[in-house]
């Protein structure tokens, strides 16, 4: 069923956006800093539950970053988070900090 969802960038509105039958189904917001993306919200409407959204939001968005370049991710949103760690092929792209640095 992920592969129904149709995932774009409203750059506008701070995130990404997941449409599933021409509806919109959910979003992760995200805020830009030089160097890094922070995502910090991930939502998905509950008549959507179950479909495949929430992780077509999170490989879309990751794949987005990936492909721009440039950026590191910092993963606030606990959605965001949990989807890198059960997919170890997107951690390289979380943002490390330095030592003596307090990461988020």
């Amino acid at each position: 069923m992920a592969d129904d969802v149709v995932v774009t960038n409203n750059p506008d509105r701070h995130r990404y956006e997941a449409h599933l039958d021409g509806e919109l189904a959910g979003f992760a917001a995200y805020h830009l800093s030089p160097g890094t993306i922070a995502f910090t919200h991930t939502e998905v409407d509950d008549r959507f539950e179950g479909r495949g959204v929430g992780s077509a939001l999170a490989r879309a968005a990751l794949d987005d970053v990936r492909d721009a370049g440039g950026r590191e991710v910092l993963p606030l949103c606990p959605f965001i988070r949990s989807w890198i760690e059960r997919h170890p092929d997107y951690r390289s792209l979380v943002h490390v900090a330095p030592d003596g640095e307090v990461a988020a």
